[in-house]
């Protein structure tokens, strides 16, 4: 049935010009601005003069909307106006959560954004021939000397804007209309259906596939070389693991073939570190170090993975190489701003200094296990309205890198009788500060390894105040 709406509970509507002089809103206009708070009026008369056409309004509760209307308009005005990017606490037990922004920046490289962004800087002009410079310097200039430390000399280092961009770029520089050699086993595919192939065809090199998807020889790849080979590609599996009757041939193989026939050898390390992760209990992971000494070309890896630093595809190897990348005409359009330098340089600093800690991502994977137990005992301790347990729980590394491979931690479990476990996890993503969980069998876990200290008072009150709301 029909309502049919009384004509009459439209004169009742303010205009627009009325509502914004109403002496209620005249702070939330000094606040917000007239445009923006224009907009929310027009918006919620529009929607009660829906709800009037609809016949589900009276002059009554019309009245009781609009005496309320100041704090519903302060309240959109908030929301329309609030930042969509937001921090949020990491509880989910993976370290690099891609969908989390990956790795945290340090104190280090924020200040050092701040420092640099808040005004000019010589981001690509040079301060003693006082003419313009070139932005990829600064970097330059810190990876060498790390590289050095490791007896690793004459190499440069070029700074793009993500690991697939810095793919893209030097098989466009160094394969463009030739071929190049890769395993069947290692044509993978990263976040966002980005796949190896799909990135060497926009490259316009051509994809020339060697072995089968778990056993590749070195005598495959030399079998396939022609004259249109340009390069011999190395991509590492930093999603996957293959087990089993399996075979790959070992870098300096690779080295030794591409050497004796002429061809560069680029390997994509997807997710590069510039320590020994057998440090931190994590084995059996390359890092950008091992591939150059053993005489790979071309290195490409991510800044924001295991390096710890700001989202960056970093290229380091043979300064006639990576020069050449650089002239490429899609160096620029891939280039990094000067924020990402800034926190680039400030994340190197650390490495220089030997200040590991200083990496969040570092810090965390240091931390031991016992220290993570006695506060979960804490807060499980502090929390009311809950069945809590702490259990014994693996980090995962995630974010394409050291596949399969975790760390020991310990975890809140948290299970409450009046909601289910799916929804206590979606009122701590409301929280004011949200946190990021995960659900398993039944109960809300939270990993503490990617949660700092200062956020432990956090998290028990926040969850004290969804049990006393039930």
């Amino acid at each position: 049935m029909t309502t049919i709406p009384d004509p009459s509970v439209f004169r009742l509507l303010p205009s627009v010009d009325e509502l914004l002089r109403n002496d209620a809103m005249a702070a939330l206009i000094h606040e917000q601005g007239r445009l923006n708070v224009t907009e929310a009026a027009r918006l919620a008369l529009s929607e009660l003069r829906a709800r009037i056409s609809r016949g589900t309004l009276s002059a009554e509760t019309l009245d009781a909307e609009l005496r309320a209307l100041p704090v519903t308009l302060q309240l959109r005005v908030a929301e329309n106006t609030s930042s969509s990017l937001r921090r949020v606490i990491n509880a989910s037990g993976i370290l690099i959560h891609t969908n989390l922004g990956r790795a945290p920046l340090s104190r280090l490289a924020a200040e050092r954004i701040a420092g640099i962004t808040t005004g000019y800087s010589n981001l690509e002009f040079d301060l003693d021939k006082g003419e313009r410079g070139r932005r990829n310097a600064h970097a330059q200039n810190l990876f060498s000397r790390i590289f050095a430390r490791q007896a690793i000399t004459d190499t440069r280092t070029a700074v793009v804007n993500n690991n697939a961009a810095a793919v893209l770029l030097a098989l466009a520089a160094l394969a463009e209309g030739g071929e190049v050699i890769v395993s069947r086993g290692e044509l993978v595919e990263i976040g966002g259906s980005f796949r190896i192939p799909d990135i060497m065809a926009r490259s316009g090199a051509v994809l020339r596939e060697v072995g089968t998807t778990n056993r590749t020889r070195i005598d495959d790849y030399e079998k396939a070389i022609t004259e249109r080979t340009r390069l011999l590609l190395r991509v590492h599996r930093s999603n996957f693991e293959i087990v089993g009757f399996t075979e790959q041939p070992e870098v300096a193989d690779l080295v030794e073939l591409g050497q004796r026939r002429g061809i560069p050898v680029m390997e994509d390390l997807g997710s590069g570190a510039l320590v020994d992760l057998a440090l931190y209990g994590i084995h059996d992971e390359p890092n950008v170090f091992d591939s150059l000494r053993a005489g790979v070309s071309l290195v490409t890896y991510s800044g924001d993975k295991l390096l710890g630093g700001p989202q960056a595809g970093l290229i380091s190897g043979e300064p006639a190489l990576v020069d050449k990348v650089c002239k490429h005409p899609l160096f620029r359009a891939l280039r990094v701003d000067k924020l990402c330098y800034a926190a680039l340089e400030a994340t190197l600093l650390s490495y220089l200094q030997e200040e590991y800690d200083d990496i969040p991502l570092l810090r965390m994977m240091r931390i031991p296990a016992e220290q993570l137990e006695r506060r979960c005992r804490e807060i499980a301790a502090s929390v009311e309205g809950y069945v809590t347990e702490v259990v014994a729980v693996q980090t995962m590394i995630g974010g394409g890198a050291a596949a399969g491979k975790s760390i020991k931690s310990f975890a809140v479990a948290l299970a409450c009788k009046e909601i289910s476990a799916g929804e206590l996890a979606l009122r701590m993503r409301r929280f004011p500060v949200p946190v990021v969980a995960r659900v398993e069998d039944g109960r809300v876990l939270l990993d503490l390894r990617t949660v700092d200290c200062v956020d432990d008072a956090y998290l028990a009150n926040s969850l004290n105040s969804i049990a006393r709301a039930e």
